[in-house]
């Protein structure tokens, strides 16, 4: 029977192994029964001499990429079988020479099909070819001579097929073709050349951990081999943590593995008897843990636990015993019996027999118990105190602080004495040995702190000038560009007003001549007389007052902040009988000016005797209330400038820019009072005793209107930003544009035309037949659903109909887009607004001429500041002004246009209606979209349902006829004792 034509290898190769000590049958592999083996085919040429024979077959050899196991089994042959071999691989080389023989073929199409991305525009026969190739390339991997995969590797054919995964679309990773190019990465990983180039690629496995991402679970099984198996390789299991790591900002993951716990968890659809994903998952976990670090450290085996426990893969693999699947069974029970061992043993270390990590309050105890006498206890107690003060907001990104303290301490944990991380570092250039280090020398690291705190000092002093000096640049130049605009608008204005006064004084001279010329005809008579002084009257008497004798403190009481009652309003009242002079005699005055001192004494720690410290007590002068006094001393601590400088910066109108507004603002509320200013002119003789405050106040009072100066300052200071805030309301994107939107949009119009029609049409006897509607109607579209489909409204069908009737009329949004800010205006709080702004420049004006009628003294520069200011103010403001009556008008047209009343419609429920309204056309035009897609999903889906359907049984078919049979190298061999279990035995 003569043999079949083979694909890739003629020969299998050999049963390469090597079991036993017989010298291996060579025998040719059909694709349909690999179990079924021909006679040895006798070489058509002579046998060449042994010398030459062992040089021609070493060739051979070292191409196949055998294990030193092997080859020495291959060169123990006898030469006649060796001869056999060689002429055997030598037919098969000859047979293959076509253009699918070099790897630059395959590089090509793998170049050619990631160009095209998508699998939507290929025809069926298309895709079957694209697959067909990628499956030629992942047999010659396998098959070919060792110098393929070696002309591969040299052309950066795994970067062509990394390229290709990481660009194609989603239909393209749910095709076989995913499958069959994670195949490929697989076959060429099979050799240790190959392996090798895979493992030193920068981001190899990063990609392969990327295709976890689809939905075919052939391909995630794929890839859980794969990642597994390399796990087991010197050097692997941490690139494989990292790819995981990877996947996780990848797909958005909440924590790493998540999604392998996910599909672990799933039994329902085809996750319901899907085992063979649930086996490679379980045996890539039991990879991870078992790995790596993990050989040695239980510690890392702990911390690599913990992350799945946390998952809850626990009550996952119970309901996975419900399969019954023994390959499942096994790797769940070794799971289940590595935990049971490492909690055994970190049980050991406490003297118990089991630590219930779930307890917080038995493994704090353990904490507590393991320190406790201990030179480490302080520093614990000191943890759990600044745990207390750690900040927490439930809707706040504090979670971070508690994620940096998990990471921390789990790099002390894993991280080796040579500082490296057998994870994925969570902190970066973080050495816990360095840390150390640093920790031991105090003094050091005390030397370090005070340089860097002198640094930062300087620093701070240096940015704060900095930012002085920026502050006082940007109010220049601010200040001297809007003088330029407002001097450029006054120069406009004043030209249009010049040409209208030389209009009136033309007609006042055409009416005087004409009063002349009538006043000559006139005949005038005059009446002398004038109204009569009125007498004075006298004041009257009220009761007469006596004089007191009040007695007189010797030293300064607090004051009682009471308010006076008049005298000339004591009549006929209580206190015309009340005589205080007799209280006097009463009271001990000494205990209550005791009590009630103005002088506060400041105790010193160590004082025994209040009698006697009492004479080492310095007094300090304080007549303001306590609250007030310390309120204050907190401001003037922020503002840090000394009284001399503040009073500079009022009487010069700030020109320094030394008083921010947050500070005016706060020291507004520290103006001195009447009573305030009475008790501090008793004791300005006592100036140096007095308190900090008190001084402030009382130096604050000496400055001519300091109150009336204060607010001018502070409104320069906010005036341009209020006419800022302001201005935009009533023109550009609000009022002004929102209002000529909805005038001038077509769009809108040809809406509301369609909108008419469906009503009138829809609506039968009194509520319809209508010529319009209110434009509050609009948002009561989406109120009328579809009796098809509750889930369609009225508002849907019309988006429909727009889309294909009127599509111009999709520019509305456009149209409209002022809407939005105009529905945020409220008229009511924008007259506020400039009504504050007109008193407050009012009142700027009225201490201007205040402040004319007074002498100025040195370096107060309130007038001329203020004259300037005033000039720009209220030129600004006026502009303000014709703006708001122009959007008035505008507003008021616009809400007539639609047929509403203007004395009841507001701008923000006019134009809130309009914003409404679009808001819900986005919404609704994204519901049809989703809508549109998921009935093309729903029908691709069915298409390729029946298609899968179709190819099923061939498939079925065609994987019995697969070369399931051929040669395994080492990394299959990997790949079948992970699968199986037996690499954890």
């Amino acid at each position: 029977m003569a043999p079949r034509k083979r694909s890739g290898r003629g020969i299998s190769f050999i049963f390469c192994c090597f079991r036993s000590s017989d010298h291996p049958e060579i025998t040719y592999r059909l694709r349909n029964d690999s179990s079924f083996a021909l006679q040895t085919m006798e070489p058509a040429l002579p046998m060449p001499p042994v010398e030459e024979l062992d040089v021609m077959f070493t060739e051979l050899v070292d191409e196949l990429d055998l294990t030193d196991k092997h080859r020495e089994a291959m060169f123990a042959l006898p030469a006649e079988k060796k001869w056999q071999i060689y002429c055997s691989k030598k037919k098969d080389q000859e047979e293959n020479k076509g253009a699918t023989s070099w790897p630059e073929f395959y590089i090509d199409q793998l170049n050619s099909m990631a160009a095209r991305k998508s699998l939507i525009a290929l025809e069926k026969e298309d895709e079957e070819e694209r697959n067909k190739t990628i499956e030629s390339l992942k047999t010659a991997l396998r098959t070919k001579p060792m110098r393929f995969v070696t002309r591969f590797i040299d052309l950066d054919g795994l970067s062509c097929i990394l390229n290709f995964l990481k660009s194609m679309d989603y239909e393209t990773a749910e095709s076989r073709i995913h499958t069959s190019l994670i195949g490929c990465i697989k076959a060429l990983m099979n050799n240790s050349l190959g392996r090798a180039h895979v493992l030193a690629h920068s981001e190899s496995i990063n990609v392969i951990a990327q295709s976890l991402s689809t939905e075919n679970i052939k391909t995630k099984v794929a890839v859980l081999e794969i990642m597994g198996a390399v796990c087991l390789v010197p050097g692997g299991h941490k690139k494989v943590l990292e790819a995981m790591l990877h996947y996780q900002k990848y797909a958005s993951e909440r924590t790493r593995f998540q999604t392998l716990i996910n599909d672990l968890d799933k039994s329902t659809g085809r996750y319901r008897d899907e085992v063979s994903l649930k086996t490679a998952i379980m045996s890539f976990i039991n990879a991870v843990l078992s790995q790596g670090a993990g050989v040695e450290s239980l510690d890392f085996r702990l911390h690599l636990r913990y992350e799945f426990l946390m998952l809850g893969i626990q009550p996952v693999i119970d309901k996975l015993r419900e399969h019954e699947n023994s390959t499942l069974d096994r790797h769940l029970d070794f799971f289940e019996m590595l935990r049971n061992e490492d909690e055994l043993e970190f049980a050991k270390r406490f003297e118990l027999v089991h630590i219930d990590t779930k307890s917080a309050t038995q493994m704090f105890e353990l904490t507590r118990k393991r320190l406790t006498h201990t030179e480490a206890y302080p520093h614990f107690m000191s943890i759990l105190h600044h745990c207390l003060q750690m900040p927490y907001k439930r809707s706040g990104n504090t979670v971070q602080y508690w994620l940096l303290l998990d990471r921390i301490v789990q790099q002390i944990v894993i991280q080796s004495d040579k500082g490296q991380d057998p994870d994925a570092t969570p902190l970066e250039n973080f050495n816990i040995k360095n840390v150390v280090r640093m920790l031991v020398n105090e003094n050091e690291v005390k030397q370090w702190k005070e340089q860097a705190e002198k640094m930062r000092k300087e620093h701070t002093e240096l940015q704060q000038k900095l930012e002085k000096k920026e502050r006082e640049c940007d109010a220049k130049a601010q200040e001297k560009e809007e003088m330029m605009q407002t001097l450029n608008k006054m120069k406009e204005k004043l030209e249009k007003e010049s040409s209208e006064h030389k209009q009136v004084k033309q007609q006042v001279a055409d009416l005087t001549a004409q009063l002349h010329e009538m006043s000559r005809r006139a005949i005038c008579a005059a009446v002398p007389g004038g109204p009569p002084l009125p007498p004075g009257a006298p004041a009257p008497l009220g009761f007469a007052l006596k004089k007191k004798s009040i007695p007189q403190p010797t030293n300064a009481l607090k004051s009682f902040n009471w308010s006076k009652l008049p005298e000339n309003k004591l009549a006929g009242t209580v206190w015309t009988d009340i005589d205080d002079t007799r209280v006097f005699k009463i009271l001990d005055l000494e205990d209550l000016e005791r009590t009630f001192s103005a002088y506060q004494r400041q105790q010193k720690e160590d004082a025994i005797d209040d009698t006697l410290s009492s004479r080492h007590k310095v007094k300090e002068l304080s007549v303001i209330d306590g609250r007030r006094a310390q309120n204050c001393n907190i401001l003037l601590s922020r503002l840090k400038l000394s009284n001399e400088e503040i009073k500079r910066a009022i009487l010069t109108m700030d020109e320094q820019e030394d008083l921010p507004k947050d500070m005016l603002e706060q020291l507004l509320k520290f103006v001195p009072e009447k009573g305030d200013i009475d008790l501090l002119e008793e004791h300005k003789h006592e100036l140096d005793r007095m308190a900090k405050a008190d001084r402030f106040l009382f130096e604050m009072s000496r400055i001519n209107h300091y109150q009336q100066r204060l607010q001018s300052l502070y409104f320069k200071k906010k005036f341009a930003e209020r006419v800022a805030e302001v201005k935009p309301k009533v023109e550009g994107k609000s009022i002004r544009a929102g209002s000529k939107a909805v005038l001038q949009s077509s769009s809108l119009q040809q809406l509301l035309e369609v909108v008419l029609a469906f009503g009138n049409y829809m609506n039968k006897g009194q509520r319809g037949n209508a010529f319009g509607f209110k434009i509050s109607s609009l948002n009561k579209i989406a109120d009328t659903k579809s009796s098809i489909d509750k889930n369609i409204t009225l508002l849907h069908y019309l988006i429909t109909i727009v889309e294909k009737k009127y599509p111009k009329v999709l520019h509305l949004h456009e149209e409209l887009r002022d809407i939005p800010q105009a529905a945020k205006v409220n008229m009511t709080e924008l007259e506020k607004e400039i009504n504050t702004l007109r008193s407050g420049l009012r009142a700027v004006e009225t201490e201007l001429d205040f402040q004319k009628s007074q002498v100025q003294q040195a370096g107060d520069k309130f007038v001329s500041v203020v004259s300037q200011f005033i000039t720009l103010a209220s030129f600004s403001f006026s502009d303000v002004e014709d703006l708001l009556m122009e959007a008035k008008e505008l507003f008021s047209k616009a809400v007539k246009h639609f047929g509403e009343d203007t004395d009841k419609m507001q701008p923000d429920e006019f134009f809130g209606i309009f914003d409404q309204f679009l808001q819900a056309v986005t919404e609704a035009k994204q519901e049809n979209e989703n809508m549109r897609r998921r009935k093309e999903e729903e029908e691709r889906r069915a298409r390729m349902e029946a298609q899968l359907k179709e190819q099923r049984e061939r498939e079925r078919k065609a994987r019995k006829a697969k070369e399931s049979g051929e040669e395994g190298g080492e990394f299959d061999d990997l790949v079948s004792a992970l699968r199986s279990g037996e690499v954890f035995d």
